[in-house]
């Protein structure tokens, strides 16, 4: 059982390695780029947007997408400015170990099995030229989430958490990586 699970950690760890960071897109609970925005219209003029990046993506983009997204959504609602009411960044770690088998040995060992008390049991074959190491991976995970509260007019010059819709995308616009068409 052991076993099986250090093989599709190590499987994980495969695909994560070719993952790539999610792209600026509505949210994919599956494939190599999960992840990506929703949200949710709390009232007429307030709306909780989240950002969720795959184990490829780091914070800052994750910020910067949700960032780029109530700005988005603020100038298709036909407002001109958002205030954050409340703003979250979490963190979802995971940790693994990864067995790094030199000779392949992932589901046989060398070893002698004998019969003792009525049970077999595995005594592992001393080699000199079989060794295996551990390797601890950690991996990350983010999610950002935003509730906004929409407005018109001027944005209120005061307000330190009240963005430009518009300046908001001309400047982040630049920085945002969008998915790849499919051929």
């Amino acid at each position: 059982m052991k076993r099986l699970i250090l093989a599709a950690a190590a499987s994980l760890m495969l695909v994560a390695g070719c993952a790539t960071p999610t792209p600026y897109q509505p949210l994919q609970v599956r494939g190599a780029t999960m992840g990506g925005f929703s949200e949710t219209r709390v009232s007429s003029d307030r709306y909780r947007v989240t950002f969720e990046g795959n184990i490829s993506t780091d914070r800052e983009t994750v910020e910067r997408y949700l960032l780029y997204r109530a700005a988005e959504l603020t100038r298709d609602e036909g407002y001109d400015w958002f205030a954050m009411a409340d703003r979250d960044t979490e963190r979802q770690v995971r940790e693994y170990i990864v067995a790094d088998d030199p000779f392949g040995y992932d589901y046989w060992r060398p070893s002698w099995y004998y019969l003792g008390r009525g049970r077999w049991a595995m005594i592992p074959r001393a080699d000199p030229f079989y060794r295996q190491t551990y390797e601890r991976r950690v991996v990350d995970k983010y999610r950002a989430t935003a509730e906004i509260l929409l407005g018109k007019g001027p944005k209120p010059a005061n307000d330190v958490a009240a963005f430009d819709a518009r300046d908001v995308i001309a400047n982040l616009g630049p920085s945002i990586k969008r998915p790849e068409a499919a051929a």
